[in-house]
């Protein structure tokens, strides 16, 4: 019952619920350190016998210690691995939702709490769960020597890696190579729409979810000028003998480095305000365009896309104190210089806005920008270049003991997921969850199943003239978090898809 024959070699796994079995830390590709460091993808060697699959991998290199989630250890290499969770493990067909991690493109992994693939397996999915390259391992630019070539955005070509595992060996655990739906969160979310517009991904998914997907994404020169300042904290050469000469825990301490310079720093520029030093390289090769680019010209029309945002994603960040605190009228203005806004829209979210602090217009603007405005332009492009594309927006709140918990950054995962009892999660959701949330995950969960399945969510699709969204809250009647006097602010502008 929990024995499984892959293309390397046999698994165990373990039962975790009736009806669910697990089978965690799967290898899909090999170790990518020491001759492989820096390179695309390689094969994970075949084993004999039954690997024991009971508990996650190891973490990508990375300096964050989350809750509930294991640390990393420069002696755990074997990083680059899948986690299954299966209602079929004696066979079957079923649609599989393979979900990708999000943190900033730095930290994070498939083992946090609020990722248990047990409720949606248990609404009829077979789901994945993936570790990738996080930080320069997985994404910092490495330069081109005359006898080798260092791709860039290797994270995505792990989550390329790891989709063709899946297509390969998914069936042995019920799942139906057929019919894939690939979903993530933040940079996660961002890395399902970059998968879109990337031939190497082609045809390997049939539907995509993407929840706050960040909207960074940088240019060449942009990657070479940040491996500069990494290599010039870590000590070494930007050269690859350089680069490859410095340990990861080497590049992990020197990319914090350079982070704490900016927070530091407030005339750094747009870093200065939440330090993102790594995004996916529009490098021609991996990722030829960006995704909104690539979806206005039509590349993804034949994927169904479902889309989500949070109505106050930035809270989060401030609650965490990973964002700039910005509460004078002279610092607002410089963030909007630095990010170069249009003329007007601060003072269109003052208007929408008309007794809100400094603070919370800033963090209402710098959420749009990065995630909330985005998703919208996904959905949109996506629609009008002849896709299916499905708008949703999170929109519950709740006041817990330390105040109102919003409708922030991360709060719909655990809802989606249907892991909403885990006490590592309480902050996130604002307590113990009530009887009104387990019903908000039940929909959120019955929506993504049937999503999956057949590409009906359980509301219209938006078109050309209709960007109607289901709004997810609590509440009896709830109401759209985004004002529409907002939403014209960022309709007459050209949205700023690359952030230096």
């Amino acid at each position: 019952m929990g024995t499984f024959t892959t293309k390397n070699g046999s698994v165990r796994g373990f039962r975790v619920s009736t009806g669910v079995v697990a089978v965690l830390g799967i290898p899909y590709a090999a170790p990518p350190f020491g001759a492989n460091r820096f390179r695309e993808p390689f094969p994970a060697p075949a084993w004999s016998g039954v690997r024991d699959c009971t508990a996650f991998g190891p973490v990508s290199p990375q300096s964050a210690e989350l809750p509930g989630a294991p640390v990393w250890s420069p002696d755990d290499e074997d990083i680059l691995t899948v986690n299954i969770w299966t209602p079929a493990p004696d066979g079957g067909r079923l649609p599989v939702l393979v979900w990708i991690h999000g943190g900033a493109y730095t930290f994070g992994s498939s083992a946090q709490p609020d990722f248990d693939g047990t409720a949606l397996a248990r609404a009829g999915l077979v789901v994945v769960t993936l570790n990738y390259r996080l930080g320069f391992e997985g994404f910092g630019h490495v330069p081109a020597t005359e006898a080798t070539t260092y791709p860039d955005n290797r994270g995505l070509l792990d989550q390329v890696a790891a989709l063709r595992w899946v297509r390969e060996n998914i069936a042995a655990f019920g799942g139906d190579p057929g019919n894939v739906t690939v979903a993530g969160q933040s940079s996660g979310a961002a890395s399902v729409a970059c998968l879109m517009v990337m031939d190497c991904a082609r045809g390997l998914f049939h539907r995509a979810i993407a929840h706050s997907a960040a909207s960074l994404c940088y240019t060449l020169d942009i990657a070479a000028a940040t491996t500069r300042e990494i290599a010039a904290a870590a000590g070494c050469p930007a050269a690859p003998e350089g680069l490859i000469s410095a340990a990861p825990q080497t590049l992990v301490l020197a990319s914090d480095q350079v982070i704490d310079a900016y927070r530091r720093d407030p005339a750094s520029g747009s870093r200065h305000y939440d330090p993102g030093l790594y995004a996916p390289v529009l490098d021609g090769d991996v990722l030829p365009t960006d995704p909104l680019t690539g979806m206005a010209a039509g590349a993804t029309r034949e994927v169904d896309l479902l889309i989500c945002h949070t109505t106050e994603e930035y809270w989060l960040l401030d609650a965490v104190g990973s964002s700039a605190k910005i509460t004078t009228d002279e610092q607002l203005a410089r963030f909007a210089q630095d990010f170069s806004l249009p003329a007007g829209l601060v003072a269109g979210y003052r208007a929408a806005m008309p007794h809100a602090p400094v603070l919370d217009i800033y963090l209402a603007v710098f959420g749009d920008l990065l995630f909330g405005e985005y998703s919208n332009r996904l959905a949109e492009r996506h629609a009008q270049a002849g896709g299916r594309a499905f708008l949703s927006r999170f929109d519950r709140r709740r006041t817990g003991p330390n105040g109102v918990v919003r409708a922030w950054h991360n709060a719909d995962i655990p809802f989606a997921f249907g892991n909403l009892d885990t006490d590592c999660l309480a902050f996130l959701i604002g307590g113990a969850p009530t009887p009104a949330d387990h019903d908000l995950a039940c929909r959120m969960v019955r929506a993504w199943a049937d999503f999956a399945a057949t590409g009906n969510p359980g509301w219209p699709p938006i078109n050309n003239s209709t960007a109607q969204a289901r709004i997810w809250s609590t509440d009896d009647v709830p109401t759209d978090g985004q004002s529409a006097a907002v939403r014209a602010l960022w309709v007459k502008a050209e949205f700023p898809v690359l952030c230096p």
